[in-house]
C-alpha cells in the first residue's frame, strides 16, 4: 500500500519539515512513506495530476494558511478521480478544531490533531491491517509490513489512536493524549543532497514559555528540549553536507541559556566557513555570555530574528507579550556593533490599541535600531489563538478566508492599513534590498521620521500609478530621483541633486558590477583617463568612480570582497591613481 504525504510550501526554497518528520517517524516503525512537494505557485490542476500519477493507496496533506484554501480544493478533486483514496489532513490550519474541518469538508477523511509522530505511524498499521483483512493474507506479512512483533490484532483500531478525528457514523474525536518525547524522534533528513538548493528547517525545542495571544504556540506547553547530544550529531551532519542554511523553528531559542550558549558554541567551534543558522530569539533574554560567543563567529555564521511587534506598553500587556524594549535596544546596538550577524526585526501592524501613529512610533523607534532587515507584518487572526476571542470582543474585523488577516480595528481603520501596506512596500524596496543605504541615509534628514519618509514614498508611488507596476532595478533608482527631485525643490534645495546623483550612483555600483553606465549617473569623462589606470592596475572585478561629494578623488569598487550581511562589494578611498 502506498501513503503520500504531501506538503505545498509558499516558495521553492522552502522545505516542510513536519511531512521529513512523519516520514522519519513511520520509517524507524518500517513503514515505507512518499513525498510529494510543491508550491503554491503551481497550478493545482498539475498537483492533481501529479498525485493521481502516484496511484497514492491513501493521502496526507500538510495544511498551513498559505495553502488551506490549496488543500481544500484537491482534496475535493482527489475524491472524484480516486473515490476509494483516504484522504487525511494535519498541521497548525487544521489541528485545533478538527471536528470543524471534518464538517465542512465532505472529501476528508480525517484530521491528525497536534503533534503526529506517534499517531500517524499507527494510523498508517491500522490501513495496512485493514488491507491485510480484506485480501486475506498471513499474518507473517501484516509483521513484516508494519514492523510490529506479536499478534496483529496488537495494532489498533481506528478509534483506539490518540490525536485524531475522523469520520465514520459520525464524527469520532480523540485527542492527544500528551505532549510527545521529542528525543525520542528520528533524524527526520536522511539524504541532505535533496536540499543543495533550499532551506532547511531544523528544531531543537518545541513549545513555547510565553503565551502571546496571537500566536499558536501559546498553547503549546511546557517547552520541551532535544537532548544536547543529539542536537551535536544531527548539526554534524549539516556541516558536513555543508548546506547553506538552517533555520531553526525553535519559537524562542534562547529561553533557557544553557541550551543556546551550548549549540552556540559548538557551531562556533566546527564553523563549516559556508552554512548559515538562523535564530529566533528574544533580544532582552540575551545573556553576557551568549554576546561573548556571538561576538566571536564568522560574519554570517547566524543570523538572528527578533519579533519586537510593538513597543507600546498597553498593546504588549494586551497581547500578554514580556518584552523590555529599554533591554531590546541595549542587546540589538551590542550585536550591531559585532559587525557579524544579520538581525531581521518584526513588527505586527493591528494588534490591539495601536493607532497609525503609534504604531507609526513603534517602526521609528526600531527603525533607529539599525537592523540588517526591518520586516513590517499584518494581525493574523489565527484559529485557535487567544487572539480570536481577543478579535470578537474588541469588534477586530479580519478576512474570513487564510490567511485571515486583520482588516481594521478599533484603533486603525482600512484606510491606516492601505497606507501601512505601502509603507511596507517602500521599506522592502528600498531599506531591506540594501541597495539604497547611501542614499537614504542622506535623504532622510530632510524628513521628521523614518517612517514619515516611507509614507510619503509610498504616496508618490501610487500617485504616479506606479504602485500596481513591476519595475526593473534600475527604474527603482530613477523613481527614487524623481522623488528626491520634488523634495528638493520644495525644499528650495535643488542645488543638492548632482550629489544624490553620485549617491545612487554609488549605491547602483555597491550592489553590481553593472556592464552599462545608468542614465542618472554622473558624467565621468573628464576622468577616463585616470579610472582606466586605476581599473588596469587593479583588475577586471573593480569599479571606478570619481568621488565629487564623497570626500576623497577617487573610489574603488571590489567586488571579489563582499559585506557578508549586505552583499555590497568593499569600498576602498583612493586620493589620486594608484594611492
Amino acid at each position: 500500500m502506498r501513503f503520500l504525504l504531501v506538503a505545498i510550501n509558499a516558495k521553492y526554497i522552502h522545505s516542510n519539515l513536519a511531512v521529513y518528520c512523519l516520514r522519519a517517524a513511520a520509517e524507524s516503525r518500517g513503514i515505507s512513506v512518499d513525498l510529494a512537494e510543491f508550491t503554491i505557485n503551481h497550478y493545482t490542476d498539475f498537483i492533481l495530476q501529479e498525485l493521481y500519477k502516484r496511484r497514492p493507496g491513501v493521502l496526507f496533506f500538510s495544511c498551513y494558511i498559505w495553502n488551506w484554501e490549496y488543500v481544500k480544493e484537491l482534496a475535493a478533486e482527489c475524491r472524484k478521480i480516486m473515490p476509494e483514496t483516504p484522504v487525511w489532513v494535519g498541521g497548525p490550519e487544521v489541528s485545533y478544531d478538527g471536528a470543524r474541518v471534518l464538517e465542512e469538508n465532505p472529501a476528508i477523511t480525517g484530521v491528525l490533531l497536534g503533534e503526529g509522530e506517534e499517531s500517524f505511524p499507527r494510523l498508517l498499521e491500522y490501513y495496512l491491517r485493514e488491507k491485510q483483512e480484506k485480501t486475506g493474507q498471513a499474518k507473517d506479512r501484516i509483521q513484516k509490513e508494519t514492523g510490529m512483533c506479536g499478534d496483529a490484532r496488537e495494532i489498533p483500531r481506528l478509534g483506539e489512536i490518540p490525536g485524531l478525528a475522523f469520520r465514520g457514523e459520525r464524527i469520532y474525536l480523540r485527542p492527544q493524549e500528551k505532549p510527545i518525547d521529542i528525543n525520542k524522534l528520528p533524524f527526520p533528513y536522511k539524504n541532505l543532497g535533496e536540499f543543495s538548493n533550499k532551506i532547511i528547517y531544523y528544531e531543537s525545542s518545541r513549545g513555547c514559555p510565553f503565551a502571546c495571544s496571537y500566536c499558536l504556540s501559546a498553547l503549546e506547553r511546557p517547552v520541551r528540549f532535544r537532548d544536547l547530544n543529539l542536537v551535536k550529531q544531527e548539526l554534524t551532519a549539516f556541516l558536513e553536507a555543508k548546506v547553506a542554511q538552517v533555520k531553526f523553528v525553535d519559537r524562542t531559542f534562547n529561553c533557557r541559556e544553557s541550551h543556546a550558549l551550548e549549540i552556540w558554541q559548538f557551531l562556533l567551534e566546527h564553523d563549516n566557513g559556508v552554512t548559515n543558522f538562523h535564530f529566533e530569539i528574544g533580544a532582552d533574554l540575551l545573556t553576557e555570555k551568549e554576546l561573548a560567543v556571538l561576538g566571536r563567529m564568522r560574519p554570517g555564521l547566524v543570523q538572528l530574528e527578533i519579533g519586537v511587534q510593538s513597543t507600546h506598553g498597553k498593546t504588549l500587556e494586551e497581547i500578554h507579550r514580556r518584552m523590555d524594549f529599554n533591554m531590546v535596544k541595549k542587546r540589538v546596538d551590542q550585536v550591531k556593533g559585532f559587525a557579524n550577524i544579520h538581525q531581521h526585526l518584526d513588527l505586527i501592524a493591528g494588534l490591539p490599541f495601536e493607532s497609525l501613529e503609534r504604531f507609526a512610533c513603534s517602526f521609528d523607534q526600531v527603525f533607529c535600531l539599525a537592523p540588517e532587515q526591518l520586516q513590517l507584518g499584518f494581525l493574523k487572526i489565527l484559529k485557535g489563538s487567544p487572539m480570536e476571542k481577543q478579535a470578537r470582543d474588541y469588534g477586530i474585523l479580519y478576512r474570513e478566508k487564510p490567511p485571515y488577516e486583520v482588516l481594521s480595528t478599533p484603533w486603525l481603520s482600512y484606510k491606516d492599513l492601505l497606507e501601512l501596506k505601502g509603507v511596507e512596500q517602500m521599506v522592502e524596496i528600498y531599506y531591506n534590498s540594501h541597495q539604497f543605504a547611501l542614499t537614504l541615509a542622506g535623504l532622510l534628514p530632510f524628513w521628521d521620521s523614518a517612517f514619515s519618509f516611507f509614507r510619503d514614498l509610498a504616496r508618490f508611488y501610487e500617485e504616479k500609478g506606479w504602485h500596481e507596476m513591476q519595475h526593473a532595478r534600475v527604474r527603482r533608482y530613477e523613481i527614487l530621483l524623481e522623488f528626491i527631485r520634488e523634495r528638493l525643490k520644495r525644499e528650495k534645495k535643488e542645488q543638492e541633486e548632482p550629489r544624490f546623483r553620485e549617491l545612487l550612483t554609488f549605491d547602483y555600483y555597491l550592489r553590481e558590477h553593472a556592464k552599462s553606465r545608468p542614465g542618472f549617473a554622473p558624467d565621468v569623462t573628464p576622468w577616463r583617463e585616470e579610472i582606466r589606470q586605476i581599473q588596469k592596475a587593479m583588475g577586471r572585478e573593480v569599479h571606478v568612480e570619481p568621488g565629487l561629494y564623497m570626500g576623497k578623488a577617487f573610489w574603488v569598487f571590489d567586488y571579489q570582497n563582499r559585506n557578508p550581511l549586505t552583499k555590497a562589494a568593499a569600498l576602498h578611498p583612493l586620493s589620486a591613481p594608484g594611492k
